[in-house]
């Protein structure tokens, strides 16, 4: 019975996150910016460009067809004069995309979600990197004291030879996971999958391929890592050129090509997970026929409720008393689930029986 329950909570669980791949394919020439924000924050503005310092150049993110992969690809253009980062910054410069709070929930990683992102890209010919940094993939928690930091940064660095590198920061300090000569990217289409677990016992994993013969060219795992940190709202991708400008002549114009971005939102609860939760937040007098109280054990404040049925339907959503007292006076005898929510994390869960 103990195992049937535990199955029942994971499906309730993994129901308000269900699996969901968003693509963002370029479609031919126009509309870049407006197709960009369509799929990564419709109505909203997801692209970081330099265009206000450089406003008679106009977009520099457009759309060409590549003859390799025979589609249409993603164009990033970044000018080493004038550009900037914003009009904000002006010791470095910026051309990216990114998801952020006014995109929807399933864009953004939160703890306890496996996230699959994935996409393709290609470094023009003589491409030159910065000695500071040259980023081309973020992932970066907003929320807290550590939100300047990116947790895990793709980046090239200028060298002897120059280097792609994999860095990482738990805190306020980064540190090389891996890195490998640049060379063998250079004018060569890539893809790459990024599978991360969030959380403090989280799972990382990165694998880039040769597009034209699968060729893997680089790839690192660790599973166990610490994929959160305190007070993060959420988790959100970053792509394509953000570089210092502390050594302008070491840099030139640049063209970077981007295609295929997918990000696949996966729900994986284990049954220790679940055994957590149920410590988290503990619910009185169970069973019960009238109001319940609940006592809430775990590091994040709770600001909503969701009680479910047997059958997984949600029948009642509230926001926490102060007293904190859950009103059942409204729901029929019967076996329920109360789930405690902090904004998208799920802070707790609890069978209730109402006799």
């Amino acid at each position: 019975m103990k195992i049937k329950l535990y199955v029942f909570l994971a499906i309730i669980l993994i129901s308000q996150n269900q699996v969901a791949q968003v693509l963002l394919n370029a479609n031919g020439p126009g509309d870049t910016y407006e197709l960009i924000n369509a799929v990564l924050a419709p109505g909203y503005n997801v692209v970081e460009a330099p265009d206000c310092s450089h406003t008679e150049f106009g977009r520099h993110i457009d759309e060409v067809f590549d003859n390799e992969l025979n589609i249409n690809v993603f164009r990033f253009l970044i000018h080493t004069i004038p550009n900037n980062d914003r009009c904000i910054n002006l010791d470095r410069q910026r051309n990216e995309i990114k998801t952020y709070d006014k995109s929807p929930d399933n864009l953004l990683g939160v703890s306890g979600e496996k996230v699959i992102y994935k996409w393709k890209f290609k470094l023009p010919t003589g491409f030159q990197s910065s000695s500071s940094f040259t980023h081309i993939h973020q992932l970066k928690s907003v929320g807290g004291l550590l939100e300047s930091m990116p947790m895990y940064t793709l980046t090239t660095r200028k060298g002897s030879p120059d280097k792609l590198q994999l860095r990482y920061a738990e805190t306020s300090t980064q540190i090389t996971l891996k890195e490998t000569d640049l060379t063998p990217f250079i004018g060569t289409w890539v893809e790459v999958t990024e599978t991360i677990e969030y959380g403090l016992n989280g799972t990382y994993k990165i694998d880039i391929q040769k597009v034209s013969d699968g060729t893997l060219m680089f790839s690192y795992l660790n599973n166990s890592i610490v994929n959160w940190r305190a007070d993060a709202s959420f988790v959100r991708p970053k792509w394509g050129i953000y570089r210092s400008l502390n050594n302008p002549l070491n840099l030139r114009d640049e063209t970077l090509l981007f295609a295929n971005f997918s990000i696949e939102e996966l729900v994986t609860l284990s049954v220790k997970e679940i055994e957590l939760l149920q410590k988290n937040v503990i619910i009185y007098p169970n069973p019960s026929n009238q109001n319940v109280f609940f006592t809430n054990n775990s590091l994040y404040p709770i600001n909503s409720i969701e009680i479910f049925d047997y059958l997984g339907s949600v029948v009642k959503v509230l926001q926490p008393e102060s007293n904190r007292i859950i009103d059942i006076s409204n729901l029929t005898s019967g076996i329920y689930f109360v789930v405690f929510k902090n904004n998208q994390i799920n802070v707790g869960v609890q069978k209730l029986v109402i006799n």
